[in-house]
């Protein structure tokens, strides 16, 4: 029953420099990055080690930066030292590296799409109009209650279902502002305002899932190679026809981390490997279940750190 899950980082968890130790140190690291920079005819080693920081944050550069951090890192994982998984899923954005890793988009392919999504978010929700926050010890219930009492202000829903204690709403800006003011009376702790430039998975980004569609109606979709969480339903896609359509879901649709989560302990996952930029995710399962072997691999330090737990030679 003991299976490993690869899973990959989203939108969030980008900084200037990431992905640098493994360009200089594996070719298989400079490939993906030749990949994406001829595919989107940019150069893609410069935005990510050497930013600036204000260019690599416009979400349509973010995007496609993280998939390719993520998905070299993968590369050398795979190949170098024949690491592999029973089940894969990544956290909105990072779903994409997941299908990458099933084998069921190519990286060229998921790369052009990704950079598209970018822009098509960036663009969907006028600046100003739309707000995040991340709301701290609060429950499903609670929050969905705050949204429901919420709604006579305007747009607001839960966008991410991270961990226990943890869920993000997005929506309109007073709505969200109100509730954030409320939110002692719903038994939630603390609200944080998220530095984002729109709210991501809600309804206000259906503009962008209508200008993704001709994107994702243009690639090929493979067999995979192991089963992917949706982030959608937070299972396992049953039947490789429902891909492009959770795809264009998943720009509006709350995130179901945690469900994804409990979906893999349920297949028999106990170890899980976060790959790319950050280690928020590992964060989450944490919180989830502290017993679980919880690895994140993001440059040289933390790949051999990793490479110990797990009984590899590096």
């Amino acid at each position: 029953m003991n299976k490993t899950a690869f899973i990959f980082p989203g939108q969030g968890a980008q900084y200037v420099g990431m992905g640098k130790d493994f360009y200089d140190n594996f070719e298989i690291a400079r490939e993906t990055f030749d990949i994406a920079s001829e595919a989107l005819n940019m150069d893609m080693k410069k935005l990510c080690f050497d930013g600036p920081e204000n260019e690599l944050m416009l979400t349509e550069n973010t995007q496609s930066a993280i998939l390719t951090v993520s998905t070299s890192i993968l590369e050398v994982l795979k190949k170098e030292f024949d690491l592999t998984c029973d089940i894969t899923a990544g956290l909105s954005l990072g779903e994409y590296t997941a299908l990458v890793n099933a084998g069921i988009l190519t990286f060229e392919e998921a790369v052009k799409v990704v950079k598209n999504r970018g822009k098509y978010m960036q663009n969907a929700v006028p600046e100003g109009k739309g707000k995040m926050a991340a709301l701290i010890g609060g429950n499903r219930i609670d929050v969905e209650r705050l949204c429901y009492d919420h709604k006579k202000y305007g747009i607001i829903q839960p966008a991410n279902f991270n961990c226990p204690g943890q869920i993000v709403i997005g929506g309109e800006v007073l709505p969200i502002k109100k509730a954030m003011e409320s939110i002692a009376d719903y038994n939630i702790k603390r609200a944080i305002e998220l530095p984002v430039s729109a709210p991501f998975h809600t309804e206000m980004l259906k503009p962008a899932a209508e200008n993704l569609y001709k994107d994702l109606n243009s690639v090929t979709i493979s067999n995979g190679k192991f089963p992917v969480v949706s982030n959608v339903t937070g299972e396992i896609y049953k039947d490789d026809a429902d891909i492009k359509d959770y795809l264009l879901q998943q720009v509006y649709s709350s995130v179901l981390w945690e469900d994804s989560i409990d979906t893999m302990i349920t297949e028999g996952v106990d170890t899980f490997i976060e790959i790319g930029p950050g280690k928020s995710l590992s964060g989450f399962i944490k919180k989830i279940d502290r017993s679980l072997n919880i690895l994140n691999v993001q440059d040289m330090k933390s790949l051999n750190k990793s490479f110990v737990k797990l009984g590899v030679a590096s």
